[in-house]
């Protein structure tokens, strides 16, 4: 048996062992608070919609497409500064003002009240960054080069999105019903999974 030093020993250390745990967030009705109103909280706003989250909205002003999301329903819009008691119901928080002295203050409440935080273009008082996203239909493919380079996380996307065109939506579609259809006519697992695969090739050749 390894006692506990030994085990110490082996780990790398923090600096070499930092690494980001990708993942992709059900947000489905959970409350995900966007504080600023212009050009990079709209850009941020819309993802978040989009994934069904309740969005909240604090800010002053607003651009006229986070108007129009209000309008619409989309958002809820507190129309005044930050204020601590914004995100102790929140689920995730984004901090996209101009103000440095702001997104350093939500930072620290939302790292108190352990939130998931992203500060927009400030990795260091997050604890979650977004990746460079390509989106086609079902299928997501999320670039992340732990902030050391997001020219090349968005040269990579765009190769990607050279490589995986429009069409990969469609194929997917098509897939996802192939597979549901296998799934009750082919119980063995094997055979199945041979019968897929063979699918996947014959798109790829294609």
């Amino acid at each position: 048996m390894i006692n506990s030093s030994k085990r110490q020993e082996k780990r790398l250390p923090p600096s070499a062992n930092k690494f980001s745990y990708p993942a992709f967030l059900d947000l489905i009705g959970k409350t995900c608070v966007v504080v600023g109103g212009g050009r990079v909280a709209q850009r941020k706003c819309l993802p978040l919609i989009k994934s069904g989250a309740a969005v909240t909205v604090i800010s002053p002003t607003l651009t006229p497409l986070l108007e129009r999301y209000k309008r619409d329903g989309l958002i809820i819009h507190k129309k005044r500064g930050y204020e601590g008691r914004d995100i102790k119901t929140a689920f995730l928080v984004i901090a996209a003002t101009d103000s440095e002295e702001t997104n350093e203050k939500i930072s620290r409440d939302a790292m108190t009240l352990q939130k998931l935080l992203n500060v927009v273009d400030n990795p260091s008082l997050c604890n979650f960054i977004v990746p460079s996203v390509v989106k086609r239909g079902l299928l997501t493919i999320a670039i992340s080069t732990g902030g050391a380079s997001p020219s090349m996380a968005k040269a990579i996307r765009k190769e990607l999105e050279q490589l995986y065109g429009p069409e990969f939506s469609r194929y997917l579609r098509v897939i996802k019903k192939i597979r549901s259809k296998a799934m009750e006519e082919l119980p063995n697992k094997k055979e199945r999974e041979r019968f897929l695969k063979k699918l996947i090739e014959k798109i790829f050749r294609s």
